[in-house]
């Protein structure tokens, strides 16, 4: 282990970037990412075989007085003699096609592809050579996770992964407190350590130790060498004071190896564990109110009750999906949207039509929406996004007077969430409003490319829409014409 260290000091401390806040704030987020908008997330691992309540099973299954904890002694029998540890082998995935998965990516126009690597159950779900609790060795014994990066690549997509590695601290510690095989050493490099750390939905609990986050660190730093993934996005428990360093060390050995090998790369994080500037800030099953400044993302699943398979998912509706996509795009943000594939490596159908029905709709409107920047204002109507982590499920459904702003050039972008009828008003691009200079010279509803009519008042720009709805969710009328720099010097004004 210590010479593993040192080489990840080497690399850490040799430049362009120090392991430092100071000089980690110098980074500078990709264009491609800020360009790309929507990526899709995999939550796939051992936990899919039970597919009982969600992907935090392994944890919930040891906990005594849960109904995971019940389930599993009504089904596998007690835990000293059915662990999860007796799942691996039923995880086969041997209908896993890391092409198909890539096809589906394609025509869902997704532009980057988030794996776990590991999550808190401490299976590698890649060919790690730090454990020999991973797929390559057990279960699929495949290297899943490079096979869907070679796959992605091939089709121009962006390659990343995700690692939970930093609360497996505490993950499996309710095996602690009866017989179960957590306690069994013979078991330890995949349970341990299991430690207490009190209420572990606070984040704010608990104290790694100098071990963990040297393996944490280590773990870390062979999943970037071996597979070179364009982000690293990690869960919320790296915000304890205690990995500070750490993420530091990481974060300079990260953007150092990028930078060698000629890649724009960049670090999701959660709340507050990475200073502004230093990486980019992620938001889990929520939105924000207004526009950022700085480029951000929104991590959520296409299932209100699960990130990994599960029997009985509870759907989102792809109209809501959609629309969370506009407005986190009209907010300077990212999608990054969830599927959990089965044990026999297949994604369930409802989640692959879910993703080709996104597709067909960024067919029509992708201009709307890649390579787009937010404009003064991200848009106007009378439905509130309430702002946060965990919110994705809280808010009314939009209307026909909620619309989103993009740009791109002189070209602005107002994108209805729902279908406005014969007419939509646009109230912040009336006379009065200031945002927009002269009239529009062309305006029309993308899919359909006849000109559209339009009268222009103080009040609002009134554009006359075709009888019948074009699509199924939201609508981009594209506007050229407007000398978009009178609002921003407006707002900068007035700022």
């Amino acid at each position: 282990m210590n010479e593993l260290l040192t080489a990840i000091d080497q690399v850490a401390d040799r430049g362009p970037f120090q392991p430092n806040w100071t000089s980690l704030k110098t980074y500078q987020i990709p264009q491609w990412y800020e360009d790309a908008k929507f990526g899709v997330f995999i939550h796939w691992g051992v936990y899919s075989v039970p597919g009982f309540s969600s992907e935090w099973y392994p944890r919930e299954m040891y906990r005594q007085g849960t109904k995971e904890f019940q389930h599993h002694i009504e089904t596998y029998g007690p835990h000293d003699q059915f662990g999860y540890k007796d799942f691996i082998p039923m995880m086969k995935y041997e209908n896993y096609d890391p092409e198909e998965y890539a096809s589906l990516f394609q025509e869902a126009g997704v532009k980057f592809v988030m794996p776990v690597a590991e999550h808190h159950d401490g299976f590698a779900m890649y060919d790690t050579a730090l454990s020999r609790w991973s797929a390559a060795k057990m279960g699929p014994k495949r290297d899943v996770l490079g096979d869907l990066a070679d796959a992605v690549r091939k089709r121009g997509m962006v390659f990343s992964a995700s690692s939970h590695r930093a609360e497996h601290f505490w993950f499996f510690n309710g095996g602690r407190d009866f017989p179960s095989d957590v306690q069994a050493p013979e078991f330890a490099d995949l349970y341990g350590p299991a430690m207490p750390v009190g209420d572990t939905n606070d984040p704010t609990q608990g104290t790694p130790t100098k071990e963990h986050l040297e393996d944490w660190l280590i773990r870390t730093c062979e999943l970037v060498d071996k597979y070179r993934p364009q982000i690293v996005w990690f869960d919320w428990w790296i915000q304890q004071e205690a990995f500070a360093p750490y993420l530091q060390k990481f974060a300079a050995y990260y953007y150092n190896r990028g930078a060698e090998w000629g890649l724009g790369v960049a670090i999701n994080y959660k709340y507050a564990a990475y200073p502004e500037g230093s990486a980019v800030f992620d938001v889990e099953r929520g939105q924000l109110a207004g526009i950022r400044e700085r480029f951000w993302q929104t991590d959520t699943s296409v299932s209100k009750n699960s990130w990994g398979y599960i029997a009985n998912h509870d759907y989102k509706s792809v109209d809501s999906l959609v629309d969370d996509l506009v407005d986190i795009v009209s907010k300077n943000g990212a999608l990054l949207l969830n599927i959990g594939p089965k044990p026999d490596g297949t994604i369930p159908e409802p989640e692959q039509e879910m993703l080709r029905q996104i597709g067909a709709w960024l067919k029509v409107n992708g201009e709307a929406i890649y390579g787009t920047r937010p404009w003064t204002i991200f848009g106007e109507g009378p439905t509130d996004v309430k702002e946060g982590a965990f919110t994705d499920t809280e808010r009314q459904e939009f209307t026909g007077e909620d619309l989103r702003f993009t740009t791109k050039g002189d070209t602005l972008y107002a994108i209805a969430l729902a279908w406005p009828g014969a007419h939509l008003a646009i109230k912040s691009l009336g006379l009065g409003s200031g945002r927009a200079a002269g009239s529009p010279a062309r305006i029309t509803l993308l899919g359909d490319d006849r000109s559209l009519s339009f009268t222009q008042t103080e009040e609002a720009l009134i554009v006359e829409l075709p009888a019948a709805k074009s699509g199924e969710y939201a609508y981009t009328l594209k506007i050229d014409g407007f000398d978009l720099s009178a609002g921003k010097k407006k707002m900068e004004s007035a700022a």
